[in-house]
């Protein structure tokens, strides 16, 4: 029996996610909650784990896919139980099973998949370019789309959306009628652009039997006018007119070396190869590093001929385009983004900056760091803080709410759960300590330290960063001072510490003894001496409370960090 496992909703509100790796390789054994791959949401990065014991069958998504929840990601023949035929599997494919990445051409004789025994789903590569959506390459038509049912993977139905398509109005040419990227693409320049399909197309047929490269026409231009533009010519020079590219209908590869093929911008079906499997060309990972270099090098070749024509400006433009990086901008990365993006837009921030004496909470510190870690606890100044802002909320508690807009009503909480801020390799997360009044320096201390760690291992679960009440973050970790931090929505205060660093301050005489007559003829005692000074930056909602709410809870703070003892009556 074959068992088909869905990416199962991993967090409340999350739609899709990446797939970062596979744990396991088809015809591994398997035994149930060993975890099979990873998968990145806009939360965390978790672990999926197997379902049952038995061996792993097929693996239907490739490391770097979004893939929707709900989408069959891998299917288990379990332990015990007759292994079905691999072709009952796949007439009795449901629509959202089938919208991950296409398994591709069934192999000759076993009909089970092994590691290499991918074939590639997309079309003939030369047929697409010659704008016709409905050829794959073959001899034979492909079966025509059931009514209804739309075949695509994720990254294709994305494309699809970011150019505003329908894919019930795409016609796909990928085997069954799947709609590949290059489908995605004739659509949207429909049209617009078929005059510029065809005339690359006219000038890839015409390199084909000269043995020269062929150069693509911008339609753009005037006629009779060369492009010199390098951009749009290395962009648009496909990898088939190179003279030692391969020119296949179909190629076996692992799912790694697909994934390096798309990351090198290379057609795995135009990569030479000096291996078969079971008659069929065999592409392997240095195969294709090998060809992209190729073309790289053809390039720049090119490159520097457009160049000597076009005054140095190409050469300028390479050079750029080597010097520059494009770095995915998604998962947890992303999902900070719109955060930042949602609060700073939907909340007027104003930033109050103030700072504050902590020499006696430094100085208390010291004296209590040794017994903490004799208990094996890290104490740092943020359990101090963080009592302190709580007993500062208690008396503040617009600070310690949240503004319903569909209500139109300010929602105070009775609770106290302080968010940390972490950076971590991901971007910025928050761990929340729940019932912070609840609880002593050291328990607060313990559990801060071990969500921290979690966070920055990436092992934190998505409710240990839910329920939030008030944020702090340490920019003085990093040598900063005073900072504008932008409100963890939906709450309406978040406060920045800065470094601590010894400052002249002036005393009086009860800490630095010094006799003097005043104008008055009264004794005074005044110095200036060393102190160590804590900046505070406090940005609020100003819908929700004024700047005078914000500057006393940022005293009745400085009250409590100045004088910790204080805490022992909270």
């Amino acid at each position: 029996m074959v068992r088909e496992f869905k990416l199962p909703d991993v967090g409340e509100g999350v739609a899709e996610g990446e797939l970062v790796s596979w744990l396991v390789e088809e015809g591994d054994t398997v035994s149930e909650d060993q975890p099979v791959a990873e998968v990145e949401t806009d939360k965390a990065l978790v672990e999926v784990p197997a379902p049952v014991n038995g061996t792993v069958r097929e693996l239907r998504a490739e490391a770097g896919e979004m893939v929707p929840v709900g989408t069959v990601i891998i299917t288990f023949d379990v332990e015990g139980e007759p292994v079905e035929d691999a072709s009952e599997d796949e007439e009795t494919e449901s629509e959202a099973e089938r919208s991950s990445e296409p398994p591709g051409v069934d192999e000759p004789g076993d009909g089970d998949g092994d590691e290499a025994g991918e074939t590639t789903a997309d079309a003939d590569r030369d047929t697409e370019h010659a704008g016709d959506p409905g050829a794959t390459g073959g001899e034979t038509d492909e079966p025509a789309t059931p009514a209804g049912r739309v075949f695509a993977p994720p990254r294709v139905r994305r494309l699809a959306r970011e150019e505003g398509l329908s894919l019930d109005e795409i016609r796909g040419s990928g085997p069954g009628g799947r709609i590949t990227e290059a489908d995605v693409y004739a659509a949207a320049e429909e049209g617009s652009g078929e005059s510029a399909v065809a005339a690359s197309t006219d000038a890839v047929d015409a390199g084909e039997e000269t043995g020269e490269p062929a150069q693509p026409v911008d339609s753009s231009e005037p006629r009779g006018e060369p492009a010199t533009d390098l951009q749009t010519r290395t962009e648009r020079q496909p990898l088939e007119s190179a003279p030692e590219a391969a020119d296949r209908d179909r190629t076996l590869a692992a799912p790694a070396t697909r994934r390096l093929a798309r990351e090198e911008g290379v057609d795995l079906d135009a990569v030479p190869v000096t291996e078969e499997r079971d008659g069929e060309a065999f592409v392997t990972p240095e195969a294709v590093r090998e060809y992209a270099e190729a073309q790289r090098r053809a390039q720049e070749a090119d490159a520097a001929a457009v160049s000597a024509g076009a005054g140095g400006r190409a050469e300028t433009e390479a050079e750029s385009g080597q010097r520059e990086e494009r770095i995915p901008y998604r998962g947890v990365r992303k999902a900070i983004g719109d955060q930042m993006e949602r609060s700073k837009y939907s909340a007027p921030h104003v930033t109050h900056f103030d700072d504050v004496d902590v020499t006696e909470l430094v100085e208390t510190r010291t004296r209590l760091k040794e017994r903490a870690e004799a208990q094996g606890i890290r104490l740092t100044y943020m359990p101090f803080v963080m009592k302190a802002v709580v007993a500062a909320l208690k008396e503040y508690p617009l600070l310690n709410s949240q503004l319903d807009e569909e209500a139109e009503e300010i929602v105070q909480k009775n609770y106290y759960n302080v968010g940390v801020a972490v950076a971590t390799e991901a971007g910025l997360m928050v761990p929340v300590v729940e019932n912070v009044d609840r609880k002593g320096l050291l328990q607060i201390a313990s559990e801060m330290n071990e969500l921290i760690q979690k966070a920055k291992d990436r092992s934190i679960a998505l409710e240990e960063m839910q329920g939030g009440t008030f944020t702090i973050t340490n920019v003085g970790g990093i040598g900063g001072t005073y900072a504008t931090p932008i409100i963890n929505h939906p709450e309406v205060g978040i406060l920045a510490l800065g470094s601590i660093e010894e400052k002249p301050r002036v005393v009086d005489g009860s800490e630095a003894p010094r006799a003097s007559d005043d104008a008055s003829g009264e004794t005074t005692s005044k110095e200036i001496v060393p102190r160590h000074v804590l900046p505070l930056s406090l940005s609020f909602d100003h819908r929700v409370l004024d700047g005078a709410i914000a500057a006393r809870f940022t005293n009745t703070l400085a009250e409590y960090l100045r004088d910790p003892e204080l805490l022992l009556l909270e």
